[in-house]
C-alpha cells in the first residue's frame, strides 16, 4: 500500500463502537444503565410515560370533581329559583270601602274558608261544616294555620273576601296530608273574614276584659268586650252572631268547664311573638 493510504478499523470487536440511536424498537438494543431500559426503550422515555400516566389520572379526577361542582352549583340555582318563583297568589274578590282595621301578625281572626285542590277542583275542607258551622278563630302568623294562609290573610279587612292560590311549599309540601291532600299539591282557598281583634293572648287584653280584676273572665265580661270591639268595626252584629262567638270562645278555652276562663286557660296558646 502507498504511504498515503489509511488503515481501516476492523468491523469486528477490535474497534470503537459507534453510539446507538436514542430511540429503538424492542429487541434491537441491549440494556445500558442510565441510557436504555431492559425492554430496549430509553429510560427517559419510560419515565415520561409514567409521569404522563399519573398526570392523566390526576386530570381525570379533577375533571370529574369540576363537573360535580358545576352540577351542584347549577342545581342550587335551580332549586333557589324555584323557591323564589313559588309564592302565594292573592285575588281580592271584595273589600269594604271603610276598613276599620287591617289584619296583622298576632291578631285574632274570625273567618270562614273553603279549601280545594287546584289539580281537579275537589273540595277537601269547609269550615262551615266544622264546629257546628261557626267561623274559625285563630291567631294570625303564629302557625295555627298553614303558612300559606298566614301569608294570604295579612292586611285583610273585616268583611273582605279573597281567593288565594297556595303552592306546596307553603301548604303540606312533599308529604301531603294523609287521606285528604296528595304530596306536592297546590291548594286554592276562598276566604271570608268576619272579625279582626287584638290577639287575646296578650296580658294587656286580658286585663282590659277582666273589669273586676278577679283574674278570671266571665261570660258577661267577654260579652261586653265583644260588643265594644264590634262597635269599633262600625258593623254592629246581631245578638245571635255575638252569642255564637261567645259560645265558641268558651268551648275552646274553658277547659275545666267552670263557666270562667282563668289566666292559665286564656294563655294556653300563648306565643312569644304575640
Amino acid at each position: 500500500m502507498g504511504s498515503g493510504s489509511r488503515a481501516r478499523a476492523p468491523r469486528g470487536g477490535g474497534g470503537a463502537t459507534a453510539p446507538g440511536p436514542l430511540l429503538c424498537d424492542v429487541g434491537q438494543c441491549l440494556p445500558r444503565v442510565g441510557t436504555r431500559c431492559l425492554d430496549g426503550r430509553p429510560a427517559e422515555l419510560t419515565h415520561k410515560r409514567e409521569r404522563g400516566g399519573l398526570l392523566g389520572q390526576s386530570s381525570g379526577i379533577m375533571r370529574v370533581f369540576f363537573q360535580l361542582v358545576v352540577f351542584f352549583y347549577v342545581w342550587n340555582i335551580f332549586t333557589a329559583q324555584k323557591e323564589i318563583t313559588e309564592e302565594v297568589k292573592i285575588e281580592v274578590l271584595h273589600r269594604p270601602e271603610n276598613c276599620s282595621k287591617a289584619s296583622k301578625k298576632g291578631d285574632l281572626l274570625n273567618a270562614h274558608y273553603d279549601g280545594y285542590l287546584a289539580k281537579d277542583g275537589s273540595k277537601f275542607y269547609c269550615s262551615r261544616t266544622q264546629n257546628e258551622g261557626h267561623p274559625k278563630w285563630f291567631v294570625l302568623g303564629v302557625g295555627q294555620v298553614i303558612k300559606g294562609l298566614d301569608i294570604a290573610m295579612m292586611d285583610m279587612c273585616p268583611g273582605e273576601k279573597r281567593k288565594v292560590i297556595i303552592p306546596p311549599s307553603f301548604a303540606y309540601g312533599k308529604e301531603g296530608l294523609e287521606g285528604k291532600i296528595p304530596p306536592d299539591a297546590t291548594l286554592v282557598f276562598e276566604i271570608e273574614l268576619y272579625a279582626v281583634t287584638k290577639g287575646p293572648r296578650s296580658i294587656e287584653t286580658f286585663k282590659q276584659i277582666d273589669t273586676d280584676n278577679d283574674r278570671q273572665l266571665s261570660k258577661t265580661e267577654i260579652n261586653q268586650y265583644l260588643e265594644r270591639d264590634f262597635e269599633k268595626d262600625e258593623k254592629p252584629r246581631d245578638k245571635s252572631y255575638q252569642n255564637a262567638v261567645l259560645e265558641d270562645i268558651f268551648k275552646k278555652n274553658d277547659h275545666d268547664g267552670d263557666g270562667f276562663i282563668s289566666s292559665k286557660e286564656y294563655n294556653v296558646y300563648q306565643h312569644d311573638e304575640l
